[in-house]
């Protein structure tokens, strides 16, 4: 089992200033890691096929309307699914999320959670980001805290990479940005894109309430 995390927004708090209202986190999962390979090159092959080079990526928020609806039709067919979770940071409250790094692992925190039923030995993909020693908490906060002491293993090792280098994170990009736009009700397409995707969709949730 293969999982993908890569986010849309920022953890910043100051929204009055241009930090995003909301902070999203997508968790892509690939139960069968041919099904992966399969999608990886179909992203590939679309690259060619947009006429882009190889070592372009595809960002929700840099690319155009036409790449991300090629993107999302591309891989629909693919034997994926995806969990994302909301942080509506106009409700947040208290010291502990003005650290970046406390933000975002609490995030990841309740992401798993909500995937946990589905988490299996996975291998856990995250775009790369910060500080070395974080990336290592990270990893650890998430095997200790999803991992039984009965030996339940739901997560078998967590990595980090570049987004740019990886197709698939990638995909949990776009499926970030899709979830983020569709809650922008300043933009007339804001539900256009999730859609194409809602057939891949468990379960997306807004926190807090």
């Amino acid at each position: 089992m293969l999982i993908f995390i890569d986010e849309s927004g920022d953890t910043g708090l100051k929204i009055k200033e241009g930090s995003s209202p909301n902070f999203v986190i997508a968790l892509v999962i690939f139960e069968d890691n041919e099904e992966a390979l399969a999608c990886d090159q179909r992203i590939k092959l679309l690259k060619r096929e947009l006429n882009l080079p190889e070592s372009f990526e595809f960002h929700f928020h840099r690319n155009s309307r036409r790449v991300r609806e090629s993107f999302l039709r591309a891989v629909l067919p693919y034997q994926f699914f995806y969990y994302g979770i909301v942080i509506n940071k106009t409700k947040l409250f208290g010291e502990g999320f003005k650290n970046k790094e406390s933000f975002y692992k609490y995030a990841c925190g309740l992401l798993f959670e909500n995937a946990k039923e589905k988490l299996e030995n996975a291998t856990v993909l995250i775009d790369e980001s910060g500080r070395e020693l974080f990336k290592y908490q990270l990893a650890s906060y998430l095997r200790k805290k999803f991992n039984t002491p009965e030996g339940k293993k739901h997560i078998k090792k967590v990595k980090t990479q570049n987004s740019k280098g990886n197709n698939l994170l990638q995909l949990a990009d776009m499926m970030a940005g899709a979830i983020n736009r569709s809650l922008d009700g300043r933009k007339k397409d804001q539900d256009y894109f999730r859609k194409i995707i809602k057939s891949r969709e468990i379960y997306v949730q807004i926190w807090p309430k």
